[in-house]
Protein backbone atom coordinates (compact mmCIF):
# COMPACT_ATOMS: atom_id res chain seq x y z
CA UNK A 1 0.00 0.00 0.00
CA UNK A 2 1.20 3.51 -0.82
CA UNK A 3 -0.15 6.71 0.69
CA UNK A 4 -0.90 9.59 -1.69
CA UNK A 5 1.39 12.60 -1.88
CA UNK A 6 1.00 15.98 -0.16
CA UNK A 7 -2.11 18.03 -0.91
CA UNK A 8 -3.03 21.54 0.17
CA UNK A 9 -5.54 20.04 2.63
CA UNK A 10 -2.92 17.85 4.30
CA UNK A 11 -0.44 20.72 4.38
CA UNK A 12 -2.98 23.15 5.87
CA UNK A 13 -4.64 20.68 8.30
CA UNK A 14 -7.99 20.72 6.48
CA UNK A 15 -10.46 17.93 5.92
CA UNK A 16 -9.81 16.82 2.34
CA UNK A 17 -11.98 17.38 -0.69
CA UNK A 18 -11.03 16.08 -4.13
CA UNK A 19 -7.89 18.17 -4.49
CA UNK A 20 -4.73 17.56 -6.53
CA UNK A 21 -1.24 17.17 -5.14
CA UNK A 22 0.73 20.34 -4.42
CA UNK A 23 3.75 21.12 -6.62
CA UNK A 24 5.96 20.01 -3.69
CA UNK A 25 3.89 16.84 -3.37
CA UNK A 26 4.44 16.05 -7.06
CA UNK A 27 8.17 16.83 -6.80
CA UNK A 28 8.57 14.53 -3.77
CA UNK A 29 7.26 11.60 -5.82
CA UNK A 30 9.25 12.35 -8.98
CA UNK A 31 12.08 9.89 -8.32
CA UNK A 32 10.09 7.22 -6.48
CA UNK A 33 8.81 5.04 -9.33
CA UNK A 34 7.30 1.71 -8.36
CA UNK A 35 7.84 -1.45 -10.38
CA UNK A 36 4.97 -3.75 -9.45
CA UNK A 37 5.62 -7.49 -9.48
CA UNK A 38 4.56 -9.31 -12.64
CA UNK A 39 0.85 -10.00 -12.67
CA UNK A 40 0.11 -7.60 -9.81
CA UNK A 41 -3.29 -5.99 -9.53
CA UNK A 42 -2.69 -2.23 -9.33
CA UNK A 43 -5.42 -0.14 -7.74
CA UNK A 44 -5.97 3.41 -6.52
CA UNK A 45 -8.61 5.26 -4.58
CA UNK A 46 -10.97 7.14 -6.92
CA UNK A 47 -9.94 10.62 -5.79
CA UNK A 48 -7.73 12.89 -7.86
CA UNK A 49 -4.86 12.83 -5.33
CA UNK A 50 -4.54 9.03 -5.35
CA UNK A 51 -4.81 8.70 -9.12
CA UNK A 52 -2.24 11.48 -9.58
CA UNK A 53 0.13 9.79 -7.11
CA UNK A 54 -0.21 6.49 -8.97
CA UNK A 55 0.59 8.16 -12.31
CA UNK A 56 3.65 9.92 -10.85
CA UNK A 57 4.88 6.57 -9.52
CA UNK A 58 4.55 5.09 -13.00
CA UNK A 59 1.56 2.93 -12.10
CA UNK A 60 -1.43 2.31 -14.34
CA UNK A 61 -3.92 1.93 -11.50
CA UNK A 62 -7.58 1.02 -11.78
CA UNK A 63 -9.76 3.16 -9.49
CA UNK A 64 -11.55 1.26 -6.74
CA UNK A 65 -14.20 2.99 -4.61
CA UNK A 66 -13.43 0.73 -1.64
CA UNK A 67 -10.06 2.52 -1.39
CA UNK A 68 -11.70 5.96 -1.10
CA UNK A 69 -10.82 8.27 1.76
CA UNK A 70 -12.68 8.41 5.07
CA UNK A 71 -15.85 10.42 4.36
CA UNK A 72 -15.69 13.61 6.44
CA UNK A 73 -19.31 14.46 5.61
CA UNK A 74 -20.22 18.09 6.36
CA UNK A 75 -16.63 18.78 7.40
CA UNK A 76 -15.22 18.16 3.90
CA UNK A 77 -12.90 21.05 2.98
CA UNK A 78 -13.11 22.69 6.45
CA UNK A 79 -10.09 23.49 8.59
CA UNK A 80 -9.47 20.84 11.23
CA UNK A 81 -10.53 23.04 14.16
CA UNK A 82 -13.60 24.61 12.52
CA UNK A 83 -16.23 22.02 13.42
CA UNK A 84 -15.49 22.85 17.07
CA UNK A 85 -12.95 21.40 19.49
CA UNK A 86 -15.53 19.24 21.27
CA UNK A 87 -16.77 17.66 18.02
CA UNK A 88 -13.26 17.09 16.68
CA UNK A 89 -12.22 15.67 20.05
CA UNK A 90 -15.08 13.19 19.98
CA UNK A 91 -14.25 12.25 16.37
CA UNK A 92 -10.64 11.54 17.41
CA UNK A 93 -11.54 9.52 20.52
CA UNK A 94 -14.87 7.80 19.75
CA UNK A 95 -14.49 5.33 16.85
CA UNK A 96 -18.27 5.23 16.32
CA UNK A 97 -18.66 9.04 16.02
CA UNK A 98 -20.46 10.14 12.86
CA UNK A 99 -22.37 13.28 13.79
CA UNK A 100 -20.58 15.03 10.92
CA UNK A 101 -22.73 13.05 8.48
CA UNK A 102 -19.87 11.00 7.09
CA UNK A 103 -18.23 7.72 8.03
CA UNK A 104 -17.11 6.73 11.47
CA UNK A 105 -13.73 5.17 12.10
CA UNK A 106 -15.59 1.90 12.75
CA UNK A 107 -17.17 2.17 9.29
CA UNK A 108 -13.73 2.74 7.76
CA UNK A 109 -12.27 -0.26 9.58
CA UNK A 110 -15.09 -2.53 8.38
CA UNK A 111 -14.62 -1.27 4.80
CA UNK A 112 -10.90 -2.06 5.06
CA UNK A 113 -11.65 -5.51 6.49
CA UNK A 114 -13.99 -6.22 3.57
CA UNK A 115 -11.35 -5.12 1.06
CA UNK A 116 -8.68 -7.32 2.66
CA UNK A 117 -11.12 -10.25 2.47
CA UNK A 118 -11.62 -9.51 -1.25
CA UNK A 119 -7.86 -9.44 -1.83
CA UNK A 120 -7.55 -12.88 -0.20
CA UNK A 121 -10.50 -14.34 -2.13
CA UNK A 122 -9.09 -13.18 -5.48
CA UNK A 123 -5.97 -15.26 -4.74
CA UNK A 124 -3.66 -12.91 -6.66
CA UNK A 125 -0.04 -13.15 -5.61
CA UNK A 126 0.39 -9.35 -5.49
CA UNK A 127 -1.77 -6.25 -5.14
CA UNK A 128 -0.50 -2.67 -5.13
CA UNK A 129 -2.89 -0.04 -3.76
CA UNK A 130 -2.37 3.73 -3.84
CA UNK A 131 -4.74 5.13 -1.26
CA UNK A 132 -5.19 7.42 1.74
CA UNK A 133 -3.65 7.52 5.20
CA UNK A 134 -7.07 6.70 6.70
CA UNK A 135 -7.40 3.55 4.59
CA UNK A 136 -3.88 2.47 5.53
CA UNK A 137 -4.62 3.14 9.22
CA UNK A 138 -7.77 1.02 9.01
CA UNK A 139 -5.90 -1.79 7.26
CA UNK A 140 -3.25 -1.71 10.00
CA UNK A 141 -5.93 -1.89 12.71
CA UNK A 142 -7.37 -4.98 10.98
CA UNK A 143 -3.97 -6.56 10.29
CA UNK A 144 -2.72 -6.12 13.84
CA UNK A 145 -6.12 -6.95 15.37
CA UNK A 146 -5.75 -3.66 17.23
CA UNK A 147 -8.44 -1.78 19.12
CA UNK A 148 -10.33 0.73 16.95
CA UNK A 149 -9.16 3.47 19.34
CA UNK A 150 -5.63 2.94 17.97
CA UNK A 151 -6.67 4.15 14.48
CA UNK A 152 -5.31 7.69 14.96
CA UNK A 153 -2.07 6.43 16.53
CA UNK A 154 -0.65 5.36 13.16
CA UNK A 155 1.16 8.29 11.52
CA UNK A 156 1.03 7.64 7.78
CA UNK A 157 3.21 10.13 5.93
CA UNK A 158 2.62 11.23 2.32
CA UNK A 159 4.14 8.67 -0.01
CA UNK A 160 4.55 6.11 2.80
CA UNK A 161 4.74 2.48 1.75
CA UNK A 162 3.31 -0.33 3.83
CA UNK A 163 3.84 -3.95 2.93
CA UNK A 164 1.54 -6.74 4.05
CA UNK A 165 1.63 -10.49 3.52
CA UNK A 166 -1.15 -13.01 3.82
CA UNK A 167 -0.60 -16.64 4.57
CA UNK A 168 -3.18 -17.81 7.08
CA UNK A 169 -3.53 -14.27 8.44
CA UNK A 170 -2.35 -10.80 7.47
CA UNK A 171 1.05 -9.75 8.71
CA UNK A 172 2.88 -6.44 8.53
CA UNK A 173 6.33 -6.58 6.98
CA UNK A 174 8.85 -3.91 7.94
CA UNK A 175 11.80 -3.53 5.59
Amino acid sequence: MISHGVTEASRAARFPADEPLTPAGRAALADRAVEPPAGALVLAGPERRTRETARLLGLDAAPLSTLRDLDAGAWRGAELGLPGPEQVGRWLTEPGYREHGGESVLDMIERARGWLDEVVSEARPHTVAVTHPAVIRAVLVVTLDAAPESFWRFDVAPGARVRLHHRTAWTLRLN
